[in-house]
C-alpha cells in the first residue's frame, strides 16, 4: 500500500529527524563515554558518567525505537518496500541489533552512573566496563553512519523477491532496469564480511571488558 504524497513527506520528515537525532545523541554519549574515562577531574568523571545516563534513557533510547519504527512506515508505504532492495533489507538488518544491543548495555551504564554519583572514580575503577562503553558507542556510531550512508547512496541491487514482484507487476519499478538481476551486488559481500569481522572485535572487546570490569571501588 503507498502513502499519500503528504503523509509520505511527514513519515520521511519524522525518520531524517529521528534517524539523524539518533546520530548526534550517540555522538554526544561517545564523547562523554571518552571524558569519563580519560580526565583525571574527578567532578569532570561524575558528570560525564550521569549525563550518559540521563542522554541514553531519555534521548537515545526513544530515538532508537522512533528511526526503526519510521523506517519500517517509510519502507512499507512506498514503492521501495522493504525486502525488495538490498540496501533497503541491509539498513534494516544493521539498525534493528544496534538498538537491541542499546537496551542491553543501558543496564551498566546505569550501575557506572550510580557509582560515580556515591563516590570517586579512579582509572583503575571500573575500567573495563568504562572501556567497553567508549567501544560499544563508537560502533553504534559507526552502524547509525553505515545505515545515514545506505539512505542517501541507495546503492542498486534488488533481491530474489524484489525482482519477481517487478516481474509480476511488469515495470522496472524504482530506478533503472539494471535493478532487475537477482545477483548478489558486490557491496553486499563486502558489507558481510566486514560485518563479520566487526563482530568478532565486538565480542573480543565484550568479552575483554567483562574480565576487566569486575573491579568496584570501595570507598569515595
Amino acid at each position: 500500500m503507498t502513502m499519500p504524497p503528504r503523509l509520505r513527506k511527514f513519515a520521511l520528515t519524522a525518520h531524517v529527524t529521528s534517524s539523524v537525532g539518533w546520530l548526534g545523541a550517540v555522538a554526544a554519549f561517545l564523547t562523554l563515554a571518552v571524558a569519563g574515562l580519560t580526565s583525571q577531574d574527578a567532578q569532570m568523571v561524575r558528570a560525564a558518567y550521569l549525563a550518559m545516563e540521563l542522554t541514553g534513557w531519555f534521548v537515545i533510547v526513544p530515538l532508537s525505537f522512533a528511526a526503526p519504527i519510521t523506517g519500517l512506515v517509510q519502507s512499507l508505504g512506498t514503492t521501495w518496500g522493504l525486502f525488495r532492495h538490498y540496501w533497503v533489507l541491509v539498513k534494516f538488518l544493521i539498525t534493528i541489533p544496534c538498538t537491541i544491543v542499546l537496551l542491553l548495555h543501558m543496564q551498566p551504564t546505569s550501575r557506572l552512573a550510580g557509582v560515580a554519583a556515591q563516590t570517586t572514580l579512579s582509572s583503575a575503577d571500573l575500567g573495563g566496563l568504562r572501556i567497553q562503553l567508549v567501544a560499544d558507542s563508537g560502533a553504534a556510531l559507526l552502524v547509525l553512519l553505515v545505515a545515514i550512508t545506505l539512505s542517501v547512496y541507495k546503492p542498486r541491487g534488488m533481491t530474489r523477491y524484489g525482482a519477481r514482484k517487478q516481474h509480476e507487476r511488469g515495470d522496472t519499478g524504482v530506478g533503472s532496469g539494471r535493478e532487475s538481476t537477482t545477483s548478489t551486488p558486490r557491496w553486499v559481500k563486502v558489507f558481510g564480511i566486514i560485518v563479520i569481522v566487526l563482530v568478532l572485535l565486538f565480542v573480543i572487546l565484550h568479552l575483554t571488558g567483562n574480565s576487566l570490569g569486575g573491579h568496584t571501588p570501595s570507598g569515595g
